[in-house]
C-alpha cells in the first residue's frame, strides 16, 4: 500500500515543536562554535601551542598554516567571473598540460536467485590530460568473485567482501598510476572518499586492518613517488575542526554539528580553509608512521551547498607552493564539472553497472555454467528475466 500524504502531514504537524526546538538549540550552539572559530584565528601562535599542549584528550586537528591572515580560518580566493567563458579561460590557464586521474567502482552483489554465491566487481578510470588535442583515457577492469572468495570466517555478510574487493581494486589502480608517473608533479590523482578509515571502525578487526592497509599503501606510494593525491569528500560529516574548537574553548558537546556547517557562512565559491593536520582519535592510531601525516582543508565548490572536504598527504604541504597549485587544479575540475570534479564524475560514469548489465552477466553465467556442466541453479524468476531480456 502506498504512503498516505495526509497522515504524514498530520504527524508532522503534531511533532512540529520537536523539530523547532531542535533547530533553535542547534542554531544557538552553532553560533558559539562560529564565534570560537574567530577566536581560533586570532590566537597568537605561541598561545595556540600552549593551549594545545595542555588540552585534555582528543584535539581533532592542528593548524599547519598561519591563521592570522585568515578570516575565521578561511583563505579567500576572490575569484569572480562575468560568464562561463571567462571561468573556462581561467581553467585553461591552470590545467592545460596537467593530467588528472580518478577511479570509481560498481558491483553486482550475490543474489538469492542463484544456488551459489557469485559476484561481479568493476572499476572504471578516467585520465584527462587537459591538452588542446583533447587526449584522454577511459577503461574498465573487472573481477568475478567465487563462493570461496565470498566466504568470511566470522559470518559477516558476503556483500562486505564485495565492497572490500571493490575498494582494493580502486586503490590498487590509483597506486599503479602513481608508480607509473613517479616524481611527476604535473598530475593529480583523486580518491573518491576519505583517507581516514573511520567508516571501518564498526567492522571486525580483519576488515578494519584490510581498509587501513589499502589506504596506507596509497599514502606511502604518494609520498615515495611524489605524486599529488587528493581525497575528495563532497558531503562531509567530519568534526575534526569542531573537536579542536571544543577542546580549546571548552564548548559543549554537539554531535550533530560538523565542520562544514561551522565554516559555510564565512566562505564564498573557491575559498578554502587553512590546512590542518588531522588528529582524529580512533582509527589513526593504527596508521603507523602515517598516523599524523594526513592533512585536510575545506573548499567551497558550490555557491549554495556546504564546502567539500579535501584530504592529502602531509608531504604536499612540505613542498613549497604545491598545495596552492593543487587547489587551483581542483577548482578547475570543479568549474568543468559545474560543482563537482569532472574527472571523478566521469570515472563514475565509466564504472557504473546498470540493470541491463546485471541481466547480461546472469545470462552469460547461465550459458557458461550449462556449457561447463556445473550445478549452478537459477530461480524460476531469474530464468524468466534472463530469457525476456
Amino acid at each position: 500500500m502506498s504512503l498516505k500524504p495526509s497522515r504524514i502531514r498530520r504527524i508532522l504537524d503534531q511533532k512540529r515543536e520537536n523539530f523547532s526546538s531542535f533547530d533553535r538549540k542547534t542554531l544557538q550552539q552553532l553560533q558559539r562554535y562560529r564565534s570560537a572559530l574567530a577566536d581560533l584565528a586570532a590566537l597568537p601562535p605561541d598561545d595556540l601551542d600552549s593551549k594545545l599542549s595542555t588540552a585534555d584528550g582528543d584535539v581533532g586537528a592542528r593548524p599547519l598554516e598561519d591563521l592570522a591572515s585568515s578570516d575565521h580560518c578561511v583563505q579567500h580566493c576572490n575569484l569572480v567571473w562575468k560568464n562561463r567563458e571567462q571561468s573556462l579561460s581561467w581553467v585553461r590557464d591552470r590545467l592545460t598540460g596537467i593530467a588528472t586521474f580518478a577511479v570509481d567502482g560498481s558491483q553486482i552483489y550475490p543474489s538469492k536467485d542463484l544456488s551459489i554465491p557469485v559476484a561481479l566487481v568493476q572499476v572504471g578510470w578516467f585520465e584527462n590530460l587537459h591538452l588542446p588535442t583533447g587526449d584522454y583515457e577511459k577503461d574498465i577492469e573487472l573481477d568475478i568473485m567465487t563462493p570461496q572468495e565470498l566466504q568470511m570466517g566470522d559470518g559477516s555478510p558476503a556483500d562486505r567482501q564485495v565492497n572490500m574487493r571493490r575498494f582494493e581494486m580502486e586503490t590498487q589502480k590509483l597506486v599503479q598510476y602513481m608508480k607509473a608517473h613517479a616524481h611527476n608533479q604535473d598530475c593529480l590523482v583523486f580518491l573518491d572518499g576519505s583517507l581516514v578509515a573511520s567508516f571501518a571502525e564498526v567492522f571486525d578487526a580483519d576488515s578494519r586492518a584490510f581498509y587501513v592497509h589499502c589506504l596506507l599503501e596509497l599514502l606511502r606510494t604518494s609520498e615515495t613517488y611524489r605524486v599529488p593525491l587528493i581525497a575528495y569528500i563532497a558531503t562531509s560529516a567530519a568534526d575534526d575542526l569542531t573537536v579542536l574548537l571544543k577542546s580549546l574553548f571548552h564548548l559543549p558537546d554537539c554531535n550533530h554539528i560538523h565542520d562544514s556547517q561551522v565554516l559555510n557562512q564565512f566562505m564564498q565559491w573557491g575559498d578554502r580553509t587553512a590546512l590542518f593536520r588531522c588528529q582524529r582519535a580512533g582509527i589513526l592510531s593504527v596508521y603507523a608512521e602515517q598516523s599524523d601525516r594526513i592533512a585536510f582543508t575545506y573548499l567551497k565548490t558550490t555557491r549554495e551547498g556546504y564546502p567539500a572536504r579535501l584530504e592529502m598527504p602531509i608531504w604536499m604541504h612540505e613542498e613549497p607552493g604545491l598545495v596552492n597549485r593543487v587547489m587551483d587544479w581542483v577548482r578547475g575540475e570543479v568549474v568543468i564539472g559545474s560543482g563537482y570534479p569532472y574527472v571523478i564524475e566521469t570515472a563514475d560514469q565509466v564504472a557504473v553497472l546498470q540493470a541491463e548489465d546485471r541481466q547480461n552477466f546472469y545470462r552469460i553465467l547461465q550459458d557458461w555454467s550449462e556449457q561447463e556442466a556445473l550445478n549452478l541453479r537459477f530461480s524460476q524468476k531469474m530464468i524468466s528475466k534472463v530469457r525476456r531480456r
